[in-house]
């Protein structure tokens, strides 16, 4: 069993800057792969950021060039650096691990493929 504890949501205006982090314990050699969602109300829930056990990332066009997503495996804490960020940036982020190998290029902003889930941080972006 792996647990997933997501923290440093904050409220910040446009343009600022915030960085989540996930703290994974538990069972976490075997995981595959970790992401960044976020749910924005009355929206669905949207993968913003994911990256492999080698360190390869992969965005979602609305954040690229704005956000980072990182990791320490030494430390099992993936993080997310958020830069210039925008009223839009608005939502409830989470953090999510995946046990099992799929096409990350085109299957990783889909949420069945996660098997653990944070229990979310909120970021409220005013302009």
């Amino acid at each position: 069993q792996v647990q997933l504890a997501d923290s440093g949501g904050d409220s910040v205006q446009a343009g600022g800057s915030l960085r989540l982090s996930c703290a994974a314990s538990g069972y976490t050699d075997h995981l595959y792969y970790m992401a960044w969602f976020r749910t924005a109300p009355g929206d669905e829930r949207e993968g913003v950021a994911g990256i492999d056990r080698n360190g390869t990332p992969t965005y979602a066009d609305s954040v690229k060039g704005r956000f980072t997503i990182s990791q320490d495996n030494a430390k099992n804490n993936l993080y997310l650096q958020m830069d210039s960020l925008r009223p839009e940036d608005t939502a409830t982020y989470y953090c999510a691990a995946a046990r099992r190998g799929f096409n990350q290029n085109v299957e990783w902003t889909r949420t069945y493929k996660y098997n653990y889930w944070g229990r979310g941080t909120r970021v409220t972006i005013s302009s």
